[in-house]
């Protein structure tokens, strides 16, 4: 057989193998369950939830958009599709899961516990806290923003910083709110308030010009309540959300990176987009094939 001839063998046979396994047929996307487990370690939290056939998640039910109940008593929020995200990839149904309630303080010790097998939680990643668990990739950034009246004069940024010292900004009072608030608005008056719901009313009487909250809350209530509020443009202090899983496994960790990375960049993202949209008001960003930027 002349050189040529092979090489037109190879190509043919390579065509082949990707109509077979690759992108032009669903067939060949996920392993079966028997394939995981035998390729998962034996002492693997993969395989526990695999032999298992549920996940269980611990999250939630009281902070919207992460995790709340709907009208419909049914739970919902960007947390809580992340958990049917990973169901979905396990067991090819994104309904094959339970979540385990349970306040912030208990996320980490439910999971080294192993009560749970992932806390997705509006969990900020941090050098402390991967010392006691590990870290998914991040499937968020957080910030703090701004939010303001549709109807105020000074409701964007600009306006706001062009105010100097007669912009009244309502903040949670916490130790570094008013570095927080001086860190986008120098001149800005600062009051720290006691409760999230306090500083929203602040606002809404009028009392406050702006308040700062978290980014996701800005999107999630102009969304929902655009008569009512305003995004001002200003984001600023990034952190990352990522879920926390048990320290020690990497056959999990790896399974859920992967998971995660498909669902926002790969070829399966219609759970996390909806989701993205509903619970932020926002487009995903659009995803170009190419050069990779996961």
């Amino acid at each position: 057989m002349t050189d040529v001839s092979k090489r037109r063998d190879f190509l043919k046979s390579g065509a082949a193998g990707l109509v077979a396994g690759g992108l032009l047929t669903a067939a060949g996307v996920g392993a079966s369950t028997q394939a995981a487990l035998a390729q998962s370690a034996p002492n693997s939290r993969l395989r526990t939830v695999l032999d298992r056939g549920r996940l269980l998640v611990g999250t939630g039910s009281t902070n919207a958009p992460w995790h709340f109940e709907d009208e419909d008593g049914t739970l919902v929020g960007m947390d809580i599709t992340m958990g049917r995200i990973l169901a979905k990839a396990l067991f090819d149904d994104p309904e094959a899961i339970d979540f385990v309630l349970q306040d912030p303080a208990q996320r980490i010790p439910n999971i080294t516990t192993g009560r749970t097998d992932i806390a997705i939680q509006f969990m900020t990643i941090s050098g402390q806290r991967a010392q006691l668990v590990n870290f998914s990739r991040p499937y968020y950034i957080e910030g703090v923003a701004l939010l303001t009246r549709p109807d105020a004069d000074n409701k964007s940024f600009d306006d706001l910083l062009a105010l100097g010292s007669d912009a009244r900004i309502s903040i949670l009072q916490n130790v570094g709110a008013d570095q927080t608030v001086h860190t986008a608005l120098p001149e800005a008056q600062v009051m720290q308030i006691d409760t999230q719901a306090n500083v929203l009313q602040a606002l809404e009487a009028r009392r406050a010009d702006a308040a700062v909250v978290d980014l996701s809350t800005v999107r999630w209530l102009v969304a929902r309540n655009p008569e009512r509020y305003f995004d001002a443009g200003k984001q600023w202090y990034s952190m990352l959300y990522g879920a926390a899983l048990q320290q020690g496994d990497p056959d999990w960790l790896k399974f859920v990176d992967t998971v995660f990375a498909i669902a926002m960049f790969g070829h399966d993202t219609a759970l996390y987009d909806d989701a993205f949209k509903r619970f932020f008001g926002l487009e995903p960003p659009t995803r170009v094939p190419g050069f990779p930027t996961v």
